[in-house]
């Protein structure tokens, strides 16, 4: 191991947590209360139910994706199959940002403007996860 990787050997485990624990907890509050979600959700899922069989309850995928965040966020926190939950992490990220953060569909300037700059961050998060996929550790 190279020296400049062995001093940044510790950041790691920081970022592992730091990352890891933002899921956990955006999805304890989804599961808790999945609320304006749902709303949100719908027309994403009615899309994707077009091409992949889903169940027609649009809370429980809700909360199954605020589930499966909850998880996976909590096995990179620990560094237990990373790139796995990572990969997991990315995947479900996607449709929550298509329904979350559609600021395409938006009139109000300000609010296309907010939602924008969430469709992006979120899109930051994704490219940070699979950085960790990619990760030659």
């Amino acid at each position: 191991m190279s020296s400049s990787r062995r001093l940044l050997a510790p950041l790691r485990p920081v970022a592992r947590v730091m990352t890891g624990s933002t899921y956990v907890l955006l999805g304890l509050d989804a599961l808790r209360e999945p609320g304006g979600r749902v709303d949100l959700a719908t027309p994403v899922l009615a899309a994707i139910r077009t091409k992949v069989p889903l169940p027609d309850d649009d809370e429980l995928l809700v909360r199954v994706n605020a589930a499966v965040q909850v998880a996976a966020g909590a096995m990179l926190a620990v560094g237990v199959s990373q790139r796995l939950a990572a990969l997991v992490l990315a995947g479900s990220l996607v449709p929550t940002t298509l329904a979350g953060h559609a600021y395409w569909t938006l009139d109000d300037q300000a609010a296309r403007k907010a939602q924008r700059i969430q469709f992006h961050k979120n899109m930051a998060m994704i490219g940070g996860l699979l950085f960790t996929v990619l990760d030659q550790r």
